[in-house]
């Protein structure tokens, strides 16, 4: 009996090798090439064949003879879903959207399922459930008399085949790991099926005005599972975020092509679904009744939304190998910060502990959060508290310099909104006109942000 043949494939790019390699050959990537039995001419040419029949091949056009006009959106009745996607659904457009088990993707996608079933027709594909499942679910939500059609279903040219006869105009895949062609050998989950599952859906929705939305494992790095190719194929990337022990869930956009990306959406879990947050700065917020030392609020920018987030730090004394932990912040840059800290404000923590945390879970990656840390490092060491309604913001440099933070104006009209009353900014970031109940102090070296803060 001749042997079955094998080949490598990367589980990053999803390229292929004859033989396995440390490092794969197109991305570069170490340790991904995992072994898998080669498709077989007959079935990759069936494939190539059904690929086809959807590709029909288009004219081509000069640029400036193509009318651009906007894009129509239907709302899904979650405002936050919305605001991610950029203002609501778009025809034939294909969303991957994955987050940790159990932290509510098929639950938010149910409750959207239901709004809009109400005004067009919709399905629901689950490969992980059954239909019962999904109706004790819809049960606990509260969505009796939904007209959501659901189908229990793993194979692709079944769900194809369930597309062509219901027509939807907004579909859930349930999720894109599950789902097998026939026409492949590999197993579910497989790079290879993946991969072309995914195309071949993707183009279904295109040819068919089809809103489609994949849901999508990840792995315990928290990255989409798959090859990398599946980011690129949908046109929409949404990550899941939250810790399992707070109610609170972040839906953030990382791609969007009709719309814009780093957009979040804030959802409240309750016994009855996913609720949007209207005022999410308030979830970023502790309550204290009186300033304690340590705590510093910011004004950071997700998308177009400014929010108000409290960072907290605390400097003890550590013993021969001082910690440098920060969680929601990146570590490297609380060592550069602490290094400024030493070097231009003449304040040592290097024989201390020093952890860093912003509340309510949420991930701060730009630049203006470091005059909020450096300032939380400094009251904490000094054991002295910051006067109520402080905040700050802006990116500190290496040579002591405090640069601006892009829209500062927003940011500052937020904190006011808010009740704050204190700030301390780059001074390329004070308004031209004093804003009504706040206190501006411009700054442009480190230390003489310190020592402001010290006077406070």
């Amino acid at each position: 009996m001749a042997k079955e043949k094998t080949i490598f494939t990367c589980t990053e790019c999803g390229g292929t090798s004859a033989k396995w390699l440390g490092k794969c050959p197109q991305c570069n990537a170490w340790n991904t090439l995992e072994e898998t039995r080669a498709d077989t001419g007959p079935a990759k040419n069936r494939m190539q064949a059904l690929t086809r029949g959807l590709n029909a091949p288009q004219p081509v056009a000069t640029l400036s003879n193509i009318a651009a006009a906007d894009i129509a959106r239907t709302p899904t009745g979650l405002e936050e879903l919305d605001r991610v996607l950029g203002g609501g659904i778009v025809t034939g457009g294909v969303v991957l959207i994955g987050g940790d088990p159990g932290i509510g993707k098929s639950t938010l996608l149910l409750q959207a399922l239901d709004a809009l079933s109400r005004q067009m027709p919709v399905l629901y594909v689950t490969g992980e459930e059954s239909g019962a499942q999904v109706a004790l679910r819809a049960q606990r939500l509260g969505l009796d008399g939904s007209k959501v059609r659901v189908q229990a279903e793993i194979q692709l040219e079944n769900i194809i085949a369930t597309l062509d006869a219901e027509q939807p105009s907004f579909c859930v895949i349930d999720s894109i790991q599950t789902i097998y062609s026939d026409q492949l050998t590999s197993a579910p989950g497989s790079v290879a099926q993946v991969r072309e599952c995914a195309a071949h859906l993707t183009r279904v929705a295109k040819s068919s005005g089809c809103t489609m939305v994949l849901v999508g494992h990840v792995t315990k790095e928290g990255a989409l599972a798959g090859p990398r190719v599946l980011e690129h194929i949908v046109d929409t990337v949404l990550y899941f975020e939250g810790e399992t022990h707070s109610s609170f869930r972040l839906v953030r956009a990382i791609k969007n092509r009709f719309g814009a990306v780093n957009e979040i959406g804030v959802f409240a879990m309750t016994d009855k679904g996913l609720k949007g947050v209207s005022n999410p700065s308030a979830i970023f917020l502790s309550t204290h009744d009186e300033p304690v030392p340590g705590s510093v609020v910011m004004v950071t920018l997700e998308g177009t939304r400014p929010l108000l987030v409290e960072i907290q730090a605390l400097v003890d004394s550590g013993g021969p190998s001082p910690r440098r932990l920060s969680v929601g912040l990146e570590r490297d840059r609380l060592a550069m910060l602490l290094a400024v800290l030493h070097r231009h404000a003449g304040m040592a923590c290097s024989d201390q502990d020093v952890f860093v945390n912003a509340v309510g879970g949420v991930r701060i990656s730009e630049p203006a959060a470091d005059l909020a840390v450096l300032l939380a490092i400094q009251s904490s060491l000094r054991g002295k508290p910051l006067p109520k309604g402080f905040f700050a913001f802006g990116e500190v440099g290496l040579a002591g310099e405090i640069r601006p933070a892009p829209r500062g104006q927003e940011r500052l009209k937020e904190a006011a909104k808010l009740g704050f009353s204190i700030a301390v900014v780059p001074k390329a970031n004070a308004p031209k006109k004093p804003i009504e109940g706040l206190t501006i102090h411009a700054v442009d070296r480190v230390e003489q942000a310190v020592d402001l803060a010290r006077s406070l």
